[in-house]
């Protein structure tokens, strides 16, 4: 099995960066949802609530500077607040969770109010502020701005076996879905359909990952990525029908980097397209995939 593909995003909801290679931190790929819209309550903004975010391209300069694109062209830089630096800390919330972000320039909300709503830019200036789901994670687990854990993995040969299902279910026709709508952070080609789902432990190049928890999806797979249009019910209605884990309609794994021995500080490694992905452990809790 090989890693085919890795994705960033540096804003939550909005549109990805596809690097060939990524280092990787503890809560996740560097870069990865470090910055969030919030609304007036703290509570994080996705494309469930406001499609038109994934169309914002979001750019990261070395010095932590983000760049924000709208469809129209026009742009807009943000250095990233810090305490550091004296911007203010505000309570947002992410599925539940409270935790401090520093806010961004008034500029920066002007701009974000111009082309998608009232709403706060935040920057998680401490990337230990948020943890894991203690149901899922170890003590210590830390998570980015992401839905729930530092990365998602999907693989190819289910996303093709999930096309399969869809267009027997619609035997009018509906598109096939490309591996985007599932935002993934690591994609693995080489595997059987489904095989993520029994995955415990696995190395991907020269670092190891525990594989925590099936992805439960959302509307966000019926939204075209290049458009920001919604798109019917697939792959949710197929995927409740044939994959459901936990509970829930599920495409992709969640997962937690392991420190290698002896490495210090926030870098653990780096991930390179190409890399070689080996299966440590299998033999997940949750009950197996396909239904028939």
């Amino acid at each position: 099995m090989l890693l085919t593909g890795l994705h960033l995003y540096p804003v939550k909801s909005m549109y990805r960066l596809s690097p060939a290679d990524a280092r990787v931190e503890p809560w996740g790929l560097h870069g990865d949802r470090r910055w969030m819209l919030a609304d007036a309550t703290g509570r994080f903004v996705s494309q469930r609530e406001n499609a038109a975010l994934g169309q914002i391209r979001a750019e990261l300069a070395d010095d932590g500077t983000l760049t924000l694109t709208a469809p129209d062209g026009s742009r807009t830089a943000v250095p990233a607040p810090s305490v550091a630096a004296g911007d203010p800390l505000v309570d947002v919330e992410v599925w539940g969770t409270r935790f401090r972000a520093a806010e961004a320039a008034k500029e920066a909300h002007l701009w974000i109010a111009e082309h998608l709503g009232d709403y706060r830019l935040v920057h998680l200036d401490d990337p230990r502020a948020r943890p894991a789901d203690p149901d899922f994670s170890a003590p210590g687990d830390t998570v980015s701005m992401a839905d729930g854990f530092p990365l998602l993995l999907a693989s190819t040969s289910s996303l093709a076996r999930l096309n399969e299902l869809i267009a027997e279910e619609n035997p009018q026709g509906h598109e096939t879905l490309p591996m985007e709508r599932f935002r993934p952070n690591v994609v693995v080609d080489g595997a059987e359909p489904w095989a993520e789902d029994g995955w415990r432990r696995i190395r991907i190049g020269e670092l190891t990952f525990r594989v925590v928890k099936p992805c439960g999806r959302c509307v966000i797979t019926t939204t075209d990525q290049e458009t920001g249009e919604r798109r019917g019910k697939e792959p949710l209605r197929t995927l409740a029908k044939h994959h459901r884990l936990l509970k829930k309609a599920a495409f992709g794994q969640n997962l937690i980097p392991e420190r290698p021995a002896g490495a210090e500080g926030d870098v653990l490694g780096t991930l390179r397209v190409g890399d070689e992905v080996e299966v440590l452990e299998d033999g997940a809790h949750w009950p197996a995939g396909e239904l028939v």
